[in-house]
């Protein structure tokens, strides 16, 4: 029987044939200086370069190394979920691989964790290399979520983190297929604690996490974590309940004085920004009503395709968490 590693690296992969070799570089170099069992485990989320074909030259190469080739797309997180799910070590450490989160802060990382925390998850001081417009909207996205999710997420942070097995392994029994990897840990519990660092720019290619993709992300989080949107309905009825007063009052007094026309112009507007409203919150509430639907098919939350250097047996474990 193969002997269970100290700690693994799981690094989710999509389209990453310019960093990935310089991301293994690095990786290694940082697994052995703590002088401990390791296996970096890489999940190919269906990449369209030659992502996959570069993960099967370093497994083969490699003993250490992991690859994981999923049947399709199926997303960052997903991917991030097939890898956590295969991953046999004590100690998860989970980074991506454009290099923006130093592989070298894995040594301060299992310090922090082997003196007591459970989770030690890296909190951004600084981000190098990115637009205002990306740090703002990244800013607005922590502020935003803590604001509507019943969970605390700490700011600023990612899914660059170091986790015990316990914590993976109680991760692991959530089934949602909508995931937001980052809120379910801080769901988990247990001890965490965050390590301060300063975020380097992308070594190549581009941002897998564009406007829209951190829409759908805050999509996932907050439907994942807070029925505080469903509410808004109640905040909405009291406050058209009101101007629905006031207009009839407003009306009433511009009938009286001949105004007719300018009468009928305040109901049309009034009219439209409920009907606006209106359908926001009914949109709300599909929102919800979808991703129930699209749990209680309950589909598997991955296929792999393939794997190098892990046997079946891991495979089947994995599929009955996930029936689970």
């Amino acid at each position: 029987m193969a002997q269970t590693p100290y700690l693994s690296v799981v690094c989710p992969c999509f389209n990453e044939e310019q960093v990935l070799n310089e991301f293994y570089r690095r990786t290694k170099s940082a697994c052995e200086a703590t002088a401990r069992t390791y296996e970096i485990v890489l999940v190919n989320d269906g990449s369209k370069d030659a992502t996959g074909r570069l993960m099967d030259d370093l497994a083969r190469r490699d003993k250490h190394v992991v690859a994981i080739h999923l049947s399709r797309n199926h997303g960052q997180q997903l991917a991030l979920t097939a890898g956590l799910s295969l991953c046999r070590g004590e100690n998860i450490f989970v980074i991506d691989a454009d290099l923006q989160d130093p592989p070298e802060l894995l040594a301060p990382f299992l310090r922090q964790r082997e003196a007591g925390a459970d989770v030690v998850y890296g909190q951004r001081r600084r981000r190098a290399g990115e637009t205002w417009f990306k740090r703002i909207t990244a800013y607005s996205f922590y502020r935003f979520l803590n604001a509507f999710t019943d969970v605390s997420i700490p700011r600023d942070t990612g899914d660059f983190r170091l986790m015990s097995r316990r914590v993976v392994d109680h991760l692991l029994t959530m089934p949602e297929k909508n995931r937001f990897v980052r809120g379910m840990v801080s769901w988990v519990g247990f001890k965490q604690e965050p390590f301060l660092y300063d975020r380097d720019p992308r070594l190549a290619g581009e941002s897998k996490y564009p406007f829209r993709r951190m829409i759908s992300l805050a999509t996932d989080a907050i439907t994942s974590f807070s029925v505080k949107p469903l509410k808004i309905s109640y905040y909405f009825a009291l406050l058209f309940g009101v101007l629905a007063f006031i207009s009839t009052i407003f009306a009433g007094f511009l009938w009286v004085t001949g105004s007719s026309i300018t009468t009928v112009a305040v109901i049309l507007a009034i009219l439209c920004l409920f009907n606006s409203l209106q359908m926001g919150v009914i949109a709300i509430q599909g929102e919800y009503l979808g991703r129930l639907y699209e749990e209680g098919k309950n589909r598997p939350l991955f296929i792999v395709e393939r794997t190098v250097n892990i046997d079946a047996k891991s495979i089947d474990i994995s599929l009955e968490r996930q029936a689970a």
